[in-house]
């Protein structure tokens, strides 16, 4: 998957325009929701237990207030929350999109 050609926040949403032309826009709060930091999703032990997360799925008024890239793989998005700490791979920026995208 090719890094997004275009990317900007508009209102509470993150607008993403793709390399064949494909356009997102993702609401910031769902972004927050499905975040897959380990403190979103939890770890697992050697055994396969499940460590930590959240079960927390709305994140009423949450913004984004900037982002980054990571290598040429990712982002990394700073939400209005202090959270900061999810890798959303260029695969799974599109899943959401495709699935949240109004």
């Amino acid at each position: 998957m090719q890094a997004p050609l275009h990317l900007e926040a508009i209102g509470d949403l993150v607008a993403i325009r793709w390399p064949d032309g494909v356009e997102h826009y993702v609401p910031m709060e769902r972004l927050r929701a499905f975040s897959p930091s380990a403190a979103n999703t939890g770890e697992r032990d050697l055994l396969g237990n499940q460590i930590g997360g959240t079960d927390q799925k709305e994140f009423p008024g949450v913004t984004v207030k900037s982002w980054q890239n990571v290598g040429g793989y990712a982002l990394q998005f700073d939400f209005s929350d202090g959270h900061n700490t999810g890798i959303y791979t260029w695969d799974y920026l599109r899943t959401l999109g495709e699935q949240f995208s109004g």
